[in-house]
């Protein structure tokens, strides 16, 4: 286990590099035999790589936070996505890494629970782990978490302080030992 006194590779991702990401997964997606509906940012992270993919596909989209922790909140919207996937509504959930695989996970989990058709729905990630307990349908680059310790930082969250990015690392250390 990594000591907090280390401090974490901070690996800034550039915007030309993130732009040329969101453009892959979405050509992924178009090329695919498979058109969302809608596109569902999960935020926090995944916000802004959604708002960039339905422009991309022309393709309106939804959000669903569940970085806030809010208890219920994210749970609430998810009820109202699962029940438009019951009615034959196709999905694109939105992230901007599969690192641990947690999130996704959850986010299946409470759409099962609500009636969820499984095969409206579909997975994209601008950074997927190879490792992560689940996996995803579409991404731009896969790393392996394994070999891989950099704690990326994507272009909206560069104007955080080091500090508070180094402190976001430093609060899941298994991601980076």
């Amino acid at each position: 286990m990594m000591s907090t006194e280390t401090t974490p590779q901070l690996h800034y991702i550039p915007y030309e590099t993130f732009l040329a990401d969101v453009r892959a997964v979405a050509t992924q997606i178009e090329e695919s035999a498979w058109t969302p509906d809608f596109v569902v940012g999960v935020g926090r992270g995944g916000l802004v790589p959604a708002v960039y993919i339905s422009h991309q596909l022309d393709i309106p989209m939804l959000s669903v936070d569940h970085s806030s922790k809010e208890v219920d909140f994210a749970d609430e919207l998810l009820r109202k996505v699962a029940a438009k996937s019951a009615a034959g509504i196709r999905l694109l959930f939105v992230d901007d890494i599969n690192d641990s695989g947690g999130t996704i996970d959850y986010i299946r989990q409470i759409l099962a629970e609500n009636g969820s058709d499984t095969g409206n729905l579909r997975f994209a990630v601008v950074i997927s782990n190879s490792r992560s307990k689940v996996a995803v349908d579409y991404w731009a680059a896969k790393i392996d978490r394994a070999e891989d310790k950099r704690w990326f930082v994507f272009p909206w969250e560069a104007v955080e302080t080091r500090q508070a990015l180094v402190e976001a690392a430093r609060a899941v250390p298994e991601r980076l030992a």
